[in-house]
């Protein structure tokens, strides 16, 4: 392990605080004192450090990031830290940080893009749904927010004090719930984004459950055609509109996930592939977005030694994952009028794992 010649700051990569032995010391310090080891941040190591604020949700402050670079400036070496000559086992098999450092992207909102329109965003309550709601609330629209749970929505709402937001809690895959979302949006639906799903656990088909299957879709499928179904009437009444599934790379390739997930992401896309042609004439614009790896509260649990394996192997190609802000950022562009000539497109938006 090397000394950094250049002072930590809140723009260095967590990698290069790691490789710090000053940094890695009072960063894998902070993390045993919750139980953790530098493991936990192998998903976000290229991320500048700072990134944790936001993405911790409360569990790592400004004030706790502004103490250990004062501490790092200091030289302040916890006391029982390992010797900067130490290199942990996984970190020394690790890839190294890149020679130059990456460009970090920064959100831009473009003002006025969903001035005048009303937009229908489910899962709105956390993770894609959450910024992409967020990103449609900031650029001037009005936006019926959909989530199962009412604590999510009061914090995105508190969090956008000036917006216009209808939040709602409802269920997607019940007939009512529905019908609570197309009156809270009201006369005219200009946009929606089906963004509210759900994993599997992994499983083969061949240890599939019934009700892991019907839970999936019911979520998945279910309700993304119900909520397609309820707005597009308006949409062909009023000239078109525009609809955002989310597929999943699952719907791309077989090794991303269990069967029911899977399957369930192959059936948006045919929805909205079909929906794009039958529709298409009459001014509505239908596509998906495809997520790789993101930063969610959607965790992948392994009910199947046999899914485990294989998945787990699939995935050692798998890319870093991105943060929701990122995928909000494709969405919105299918969502909006700068996806006037895009129709029946699947939006691979996953750092390049399709690639691969």
């Amino acid at each position: 392990m090397t000394t950094s010649t250049t002072p930590l700051t809140g723009d260095t990569s967590i990698a290069n605080w790691l490789d710090d032995p000053i940094g890695g010391a009072i960063l894998r310090d902070m993390l045993a004192q919750g139980g953790q080891t530098a493991d936990a941040f192998k998903p976000v190591r290229r991320l500048a450090i700072k990134r944790l604020v936001k993405l911790s949700r409360g569990a790592f402050t400004q004030e706790a990031l502004d103490d250990i670079i004062r501490r790092a400036a200091a030289g302040e070496v916890p006391e029982g830290a390992p010797a900067p000559s130490t290199i942990d086992e996984d970190e020394a098999s690790a890839p190294a940080a890149p020679a130059v450092a990456l460009r970090e992207w920064t959100e831009r909102l473009d003002q006025g893009r969903f001035t005048g329109k009303t937009v229908i965003v489910t899962g709105a309550g956390s993770g894609i749904g959450r910024a992409t709601a967020s990103r449609v609330a900031r650029e001037g629209g009005r936006v019926v927010a959909v989530d199962v749970s009412g604590e999510r929505l009061d914090e995105f709402v508190a969090e956008h004090p000036a917006a216009d937001i209808v939040p709602l809690v409802a269920d997607i895959t019940d007939d009512a719930g529905i019908a609570q979302i197309i009156a809270a949006a009201g006369e005219t639906v200009d946009a929606l984004a089906n963004i509210a799903g759900i994993m599997d656990d992994m499983t083969p088909v061949g240890e599939m459950t019934d009700a892991v299957w019907q839970r999936v879709f019911r979520v998945n499928v279910d309700g993304t055609m119900k909520l397609m179904r309820a707005v597009i009437p308006g949409m062909l009444a009023q000239g078109g509109g525009s609809i955002v599934n989310t597929a999943s790379e699952a719907a791309l390739r077989g090794s991303a996930a269990g069967a029911a997930y899977t399957a369930s992401k192959h059936a948006v896309v045919g929805l909205t592939k079909s929906s794009a042609f039958m529709y298409g004439p009459s001014g509505i614009r239908v596509n998906a977005v495809a997520p790789g790896a993101t930063i969610t509260n959607i965790e992948a649990t392994f009910a199947s030694p046999l899914g485990a394996e294989r998945v787990r192997t699939a995935m050692a190609i798998l890319p870093d994952p991105a943060e929701a802000d990122a995928l909000a950022a494709s969405i919105t562009f299918l969502l909006s009028d700068d996806g006037v000539n895009v129709n029946g497109v699947v939006l691979a938006s996953d750092g390049g794992w399709s690639a691969a």
